[in-house]
């Protein structure tokens, strides 16, 4: 996170409005879809499009989560969470994660093992319907990922957004969920093997929990407290030491608080020969050249160690709030 998450940090309002249109139209492809492949695998038999339809309605009800998570992620800070709500963004996405995990993956190698343990011979009557439903997906799905690529390619948020993150797996996973699931079926209808089919219903599963995995992951990273990128804690390190009231910087911690909020805190030691009152203003200025130059740093703590020369009257540590 460089000058690029500064601008980014200065228009969220329309970035979220953006990321809501992708949800929802994400959310609105996977609704059709998931109702087309739920009637034509159940009228059909077929493991691999129930093992599909399981992943879409995941995909719809994770969709939900990440609008909750736009909207509540945007509340101001109170009393009891003085340092805001972005934090909300990643644990909506956190359950986004587990219904992937839950509703898609387990599901789908439920499916497959049902298949394989049943074993018998199926008929086609009805897949000529099955394919024509995933041909149908598989240009909603693309079309819905090339809008989440176009957007995380144009603003380049992509990386921090977990809500446009979540999309572009979601989608990502459907797209080479319909393709496996085509395999499988055609090489069923081939064969005659309902093998091949419930091997494709496996593959789905697998991939879901893989996916699931990997952003709960990110999740819980960002949950627990994470810091910034290292590019941005180092530029803001430099910009420190540069200061010609800082002697050294002795320590320097940043967190995430959400996507456009971060904390900083820093131990500096300042140079020789400040009263008290150039003290405070040195710290007052310091925060706001940080916070003007990254507007994302909304919280910038600063410790003020003792230096040689400083008024004795002066308390050991000054601290600084929010700018």
């Amino acid at each position: 996170m460089t000058d690029n998450e500064g601008r980014r940090a200065r228009n969220p309002a329309a970035r979220d409005v953006r990321t809501r249109i992708t949800v929802l139209v994400a959310l609105t492809a996977n609704l059709v879809i998931a109702a087309a492949k739920a009637v034509a695998g159940f009228l059909a038999g077929s493991p691999a499009l129930l093992s599909e339809a399981a992943h879409s309605v995941a995909d719809c009800l994770n969709e939900v989560f990440l609008l909750v998570a736009v909207r509540r992620s945007r509340r101001p800070p109170d009393a009891r969470h003085p340092f805001g709500y972005g934090k909300e963004r990643y644990f909506w996405a956190l359950l986004a994660a587990v219904a992937i995990f839950v509703v898609g993956g387990c599901f789908s190698a439920y499916q497959g093992v049902h298949a394989l343990r049943s074993g018998g011979p199926e008929s086609a009557a009805g897949y000529e319907a099955v394919l024509a439903v995933l041909g149908v997906a598989l240009l909603a799905e693309g079309s819905s990922l090339l809008r989440a690529l176009h957007q995380a390619r144009r603003r380049r948020d992509g990386a921090a957004d977990p809500a446009l993150r979540t999309v572009i797996a979601e989608d990502t996973t459907a797209v080479v969920g319909v393709l496996v699931a085509t395999v499988g079926i055609v090489l069923h209808l081939v064969t005659g093997r309902v093998v091949w089919e419930a091997g494709a219903s496996l593959v789905i599963g697998a991939l879901l929990l893989c996916v699931a995995y990997r952003l709960a992951r990110e999740a819980r990273d960002r949950l627990i407290g994470e810091a910034v990128d290292t590019e941005l804690r180092t530029a803001i390190g430099d910009f420190l030491a540069a200061q010609d009231e800082i002697d050294n910087v002795a320590a320097l911690l940043t967190m995430r608080l959400g996507l456009d909020s971060v904390l900083v805190a820093a131990r500096v030691d300042l140079v020789p020969g400040l009263d008290s009152e150039e003290v405070e203003l040195v710290c007052v200025r310091l925060k706001r050249r940080i916070t003007a130059k990254w507007p994302q740093a909304a919280f910038v703590f600063l410790d003020i160690t003792e230096a040689p020369g400083l008024d004795e009257s002066l308390p050991s540590s000054a601290m600084g709030g929010r700018i």
